[in-house]
């Protein structure tokens, strides 16, 4: 399993930086409407994403279920933060106009629990945004996906028609959708997001990690990076 307090430290300048952080929340904020004034970021990780919510003027509160991340949040939206669950949030019906969760649902078996949170703490009116097919965005038809193409996969767990189907089991009508630029990986980079757990299915140490790391390794231009991916948001407004 991917530990999130251990991984908290590097988090940020392994998955883009401040870059994809600024095109994830530009984004998200352009699907959100202009009356809205309250956030919740749900899985708000380091708080990256979180704060250009803040500096865009929405009232901003994080949860996040791993101690290591939300203590980089804290510095960067003080005050703002709690470690919670986002399958069972602490928060009363109706709470907030907006909900994002970016990068959340491909990470958890019973994602429809976490639309349904969402959909719960919701006013009417209010919209949901969340990244779809995320391991989709990842494959750029590059040499480094074509190593890894042998590699043990899950099902995913946040296909934007699965999405869309657990957000019409709880009252939540499609409302926009968008997309946004995240960091292309080089073929060094790849191999040390495996050794490290990166995917799931491929422990540290085991004998297929180490397998595909040596070939990622071998590939031409090690520090070249690839295409980048494209995420995708979709948008869900309460009814």
């Amino acid at each position: 399993m991917f530990d999130y307090n251990k991984e908290a430290e590097r988090y940020d300048a392994s998955r883009g930086g401040e870059p994809r952080a600024a095109a994830a929340a530009n984004a998200v904020l352009g699907l959100i409407p202009e009356n809205a004034r309250s956030l919740l970021d749900a899985a708000c990780g380091t708080g990256i994403v979180t704060r250009r919510f803040a500096a865009a003027g929405l009232d901003v509160t994080g949860a996040d279920a791993a101690n290591g991340m939300l203590r980089r949040a804290a510095e960067r939206v003080p005050g703002r933060v709690i470690l919670a669950d986002v399958r069972q949030l602490p928060f009363a019906d109706a709470s907030f106009d907006a909900v994002s969760a970016i990068w959340l649902l491909h990470l958890l078996d019973d994602a429809h629990r976490a639309v349904q949170e969402a959909a719960r703490i919701l006013r009417p009116g209010g919209v949901f945004v969340t990244t779809v097919d995320k391991a989709a965005a990842h494959d750029v038809r590059s040499d480094i996906d074509a190593v890894m193409a042998p590699r043990p996969r899950r099902a995913a767990r946040d296909r934007s028609d699965l999405v869309a189907e657990y957000a019409a089991r709880y009252a939540l009508v499609p409302a926009g959708r968008s997309s946004f630029r995240g960091r292309a990986r080089a073929p060094a980079q790849a191999a040390a997001d495996v050794r490290r757990g990166w995917y799931t299915l491929l422990p540290p140490g085991e004998p297929l990690t180490e397998k595909l790391a040596s070939r990622l390794e071998q590939l031409p231009d090690q520090q070249v990076p690839r295409g980048e991916p494209e995420f995708k948001l979709r948008a869900f407004t309460r009814a």
